[in-house]
């Protein structure tokens, strides 16, 4: 290859990979918005919102645009919505006297702020089923079976609509709440009934073991109480008997005290005779005053045999 040729096959490189770049800039500064959408364009992280159908201009690489239908979607609740299969951890709910009941419900809205819808939350889909289940549960649970049913679905419905618009003005992830209606509600299959009067039985057993412990309280309360009131008195009674022989061995003391005082030495041999007196006359012993200095108390029977016969006597 000449060097001719060389430059000519560099000049169309350089001319193709100018053409290439062009094309990626342009294919990277051009979006389109369709109807009934809007566009969130996003510079150094700061959004703004386009909403004029038709094609629009972009920095490549600065700016970057998240596209947002702006037509209004729905969801199922209760039932998958591809072959219409009853979800019962959904579905299933609780009237006001207590009766279960299966109901679905389609749910509509729309996107009302993109950026909010966006930026706002991770997953605003999941927190507007949320919520709607909660109030759904929560409404149910103020009608009653015949209402769900039949009769009060329209009122329901309203109750519903009412609540979560509030709720989700409040939470603001840019989503509007258009319509949710009962698309049907039925009875629970026989495998629900039966739980339900399993769960009748366990509620009216609690109530039967309720009644037991409150008559088993009635009863007992008064009888304890009244032992109580027993004690109480025996042992005021028992405190009053024990205060007043404290006094009154108090007074003995003291007046033995004040004759004591007056005469010690007769005061002590009177003491001693009365002790004697108490002592003595239980005792098999002998007193010997020999040498007339020192008395002398002699048993005639063995103490230890004394305690040794007790014991035995106690036994017996």
């Amino acid at each position: 290859m000449t060097t001719k040729q060389a430059k000519l096959s560099l000049r169309f490189f350089n001319l193709f990979a100018g053409l290439l770049i062009l094309a990626i800039l342009a294919f990277n500064s051009i979006y389109t918005i369709q109807e009934q959408e809007q566009a969130v364009v996003i510079t150094f992280g700061k959004a703004s919102i386009v909403t004029t159908p038709g094609p629009h201009l972009k920095i490549p690489f600065c700016q970057n645009v998240r596209i947002v239908p702006m037509v209004i979607n729905g969801f199922s609740i209760g039932y998958t919505g591809e072959n219409n299969e009853s979800d019962y951890n959904e579905s299933m709910m609780i009237t006001s006297d207590y009766n279960f009941v299966n109901v679905d419900f389609f749910l509509e809205y729309k996107v009302s702020d993109p950026e909010r819808y966006l930026f706002a939350s991770d997953e605003p889909l999941v927190i507007l089923k949320n919520l709607a289940l909660s109030y759904i549960r929560d409404t149910i649970g103020l009608h009653g079976v015949d209402e769900v049913i039949t009769t009060g679905k329209n009122e329901i419905q309203a109750e519903i609509k009412e609540k979560l618009s509030a709720r989700l003005e409040q939470e603001d992830i840019g989503l509007q709440l258009i319509n949710i209606t009962i698309q049907d509600s039925e009875p629970p299959t026989t495998e629900v009934r039966d739980a339900f009067k399993n769960v009748e039985t366990a509620k009216q057993g609690k109530e039967t073991a309720i009644n037991t412990a409150r008559k088993y309280e009635s009863e007992q309360v008064p009888a304890a109480r009244a032992q109580e009131d027993s004690v109480l008195k025996s042992a005021d009674a028992q405190k009053e008997f024990r205060i007043n022989d404290a006094k009154a061995q108090i007074a003995v003391f003291s007046a033995m005290f004040q004759e004591y005082q007056k005469n010690p030495l007769m005061t002590k041999q009177r003491m001693f005779y009365e002790a004697m007196e108490e002592i003595l006359p239980n005792m098999k012993i002998i007193i010997d005053n020999g040498d007339g200095s020192t008395s002398k108390i002699l048993p005639l029977e063995s103490f230890v045999d004394n305690k040794t016969n007790s014991s035995a006597e106690e036994e017996r």
